[in-house]
């Protein structure tokens, strides 16, 4: 695991996928409480398996070597747990193209056994601050059904301010924003 680019984030790790992230990854998006706000990530495992090894490790990979200049590319981090690097969750930024504007995101899930333990607010605010201390990012949004209570305490957990709504994909969504300091 050294040579991942990872965050500390206290109690848990972000950490680039790896192939063994595979099974992990398919059960956490198998599970109802995620993809029912995360449908776009629901796959078979063979699907999670192709797009782990051809597009999200080598896409992690290229926005790492491009850092401070990212550009539009996507940054996918594998939450782990760090006394066991037990894969929960995940912690991603990436442009959101029904954004108006800037219109780079946050985005994450957690598994259904480790919610309520503070561990997606430190992920988010592990990866916000290393987006902005070491990014060309000023400003960062956020889009959360307003039905998904959790994501919308978490969000404002990490300093995320409401902007209003905005309809994807025939929902309304709550629209947040964060601008660095």
């Amino acid at each position: 695991m050294n040579d991942l680019f990872t965050i500390d984030c206290g109690e848990i790790l972000l950490r680039e996928f790896r192939i063994e992230d595979v099974d992990a990854i398919y059960e956490l998006t198998s599970q109802p409480e995620v993809y029912e706000f995360l449908p776009d990530w629901r796959s078979t495992r063979e699907q999670r398996l192709d797009w782990v090894t051809n597009y999200e490790i080598p896409d992690n990979k290229e926005f790492l070597a491009n850092v401070p200049s990212i550009g539009e590319r996507w940054l996918k981090l594998g939450i782990v747990l760090k006394e066991t690097d037990e894969f929960i969750g995940f912690c991603n930024t990436g442009i959101k193209e029904e954004l108006i504007g800037t219109n780079r995101e946050v985005a994450y899930s957690i598994s259904k056994h480790y919610r309520n333990k503070g561990y997606t607010t430190q992920a988010v605010k592990g990866l916000v601050n290393y987006l902005f201390e070491n990014t060309d990012v000023k400003q960062l949004n956020a889009v959360v059904l307003p039905r998904n209570a959790a994501s919308n305490k978490v969000i404002a957990k990490c300093g995320f301010h409401l902007r209003g709504n905005v309809e994807i994909e025939d929902q309304i969504h709550y629209h947040y924003m964060l601008v660095k300091k």
